[in-house]
């Protein structure tokens, strides 16, 4: 008992760096129309100091790997939680609109490297049996983030307070400095202390306490894993014939991620509610919706994730993708149907999500690759994953303004047919076994 709740102690700490993700991400919606007056910004201008911290985001996902193949998982962790720390004080102080959006910018860096860092160090720390469940905490808290945010937001924005919309960006550098306090008591990775060391000592001492069922089984296929690797791990070793697969899985399911439209529902939501009808406080109720019923999937998702697998679950979301974007659809291009139908449909797509990719998501990238090329995998999966949302978000207003949602959620629509096909035929089902077992599996059809 005391290896579990030691572990999921190590797993929910490193997973806090969702939760700062998620806040970061939706606190700027609170903030962003003063930001706009105060330094009397034109649209142009204000959609790029707003969209700065996704700029970070992409940058800190592709290189975020590095610094933690090179000091470690847990030093990387600890300068992501400082980063988000100043970025919080940073743009709460900024005094232009210069300074706000460079303080923007390192909380993205903040925010793609915390994409790839967490979820694979929860992966390499894990045990086999619970390993879904503990890196999709980190899914978890990204959802518990964003309604986080949208609480303290409403509080502070209610409250009278003069300049609130710095006290809105202020409020993340509390949970920023307790995060990186937390991230002092928890340990190395095993696996990064073998891959870069051969440190059985301190890994096995590790795996002790997290995994003592499995330990000798673990330092076992991690020490055979890296001598079967020929090849010093770098980010071009991705690409080889080896690494294919692994690779192409990675990509897949971070590109099939966005072309579902979820960051089009997540950022727009508003504009499509009003463009079916809907009044603007009830398109806004609606949005609020939308993040509870996240939150109540993604409990879902952690729950199934590792009692029916990661295939099944992504099964279950690509099947109510289907339906409830063609639904969303149909919604606004059949004749007559009542705009108070559509907020049941994007519930449902919401849902979809939360169990299916939103749960399985980063899990799956983390259990892709060897020890020594895990971080740059989770770095070409995060980045694939963030240059796929800019995308998205940025040619969206435009499409639903030249074309209407209609053809959008059209487009979504058949992608998911796309992704139900992969899923079928390609996707790999991973629930308990080791990462080494994934491994051997994935490269078993390679010659040397």
């Amino acid at each position: 008992m005391a290896s579990k709740k030691y572990v999921f102690f190590i797993s929910i700490t490193a997973a806090l760096g969702g939760f700062l993700f998620g806040f970061d991400t939706a606190v700027i919606s609170g903030a962003e129309r003063a930001i706009q007056e105060v330094w009397l910004l034109s649209d142009w201008m204000h959609g790029l100091a707003i969209a700065s911290a996704l700029y970070g985001t992409v940058i800190g996902a592709l290189f975020g790997g590095i610094p933690a193949d090179r000091f470690g998982r847990k030093q990387s962790l600890l300068w992501i939680g400082l980063l988000y720390f100043i970025s919080a004080t940073g743009s709460a102080a900024a005094w232009d609109v210069t300074s706000f959006t460079l303080f923007r910018f390192i909380g993205g860096l903040g925010v793609g490297a915390s994409s790839v860092v967490a979820p694979m160090y929860i992966s390499e720390i894990a045990p086999a049996k619970n390993r879904g469940l503990l890196v999709a905490l980190y899914q978890f808290n990204i959802v518990f983030g964003i309604v986080i945010a949208y609480i303290s937001n409403y509080l502070i924005g209610t409250a009278g307070l003069p300049e609130d919309w710095r006290w809105m960006l202020a409020v993340e550098g509390i949970p920023a400095l307790i995060y990186s306090a937390l991230i002092f008591r928890i340990p190395e990775s095993p696996r990064w202390l073998i891959s870069k060391f051969n440190d059985q000592v301190k890994a096995r001492a590790i795996l002790t306490r997290t995994d003592p069922e499995g330990v000798d089984e673990s330092i076992r296929l991690a020490i055979a894993e890296e001598k079967l690797q020929k090849a010093k791990g770098s980010f071009a070793a991705l690409f080889s014939s080896k690494y294919a697969s692994s690779t192409l899985l990675a990509i897949m399911i971070a590109f099939f991620n966005q072309v579902s439209g979820i960051n089009a529902i997540i950022y727009f939501a508003p504009r499509v509610f009003e463009m079916a009808g809907i009044s603007t406080e009830n398109a806004l109720i609606s949005t609020i919706g939308i993040g509870i019923v996240n939150l109540l999937g993604t409990f879902m998702g952690l729950y199934l994730i590792d009692r029916l697998g990661r295939k099944k679950l992504m099964y279950i979301g690509s099947f109510g993708y289907i339906i409830s974007l063609s639904l969303m659809a149909f919604n606004f291009l059949g004749p007559g149907i009542p705009s108070f139908w559509l907020p049941i449909f994007v519930f449902g797509f919401i849902v979809s999500h939360a169990v299916g990719q939103g749960s399985v998501i980063w899990v799956f990238i983390s259990e892709m690759f060897p020890n020594e090329l895990r971080a740059y995998g989770q770095s070409l999966g995060s980045f694939t994953h963030w240059i796929m949302a800019a995308l998205i978000a940025n040619v969206f207003p435009f499409f639903a303004t030249q074309f209407g949602p209609g053809y959008i959620f059209s487009f979504f629509a058949v992608m998911m047919v796309g992704q139900l096909i992969w899923v079928r035929y390609k996707m790999p089902e991973t629930k308990g076994r080791s990462l080494e077992e994934i491994q051997k599996d994935l490269h078993k059809n390679y010659v040397a």
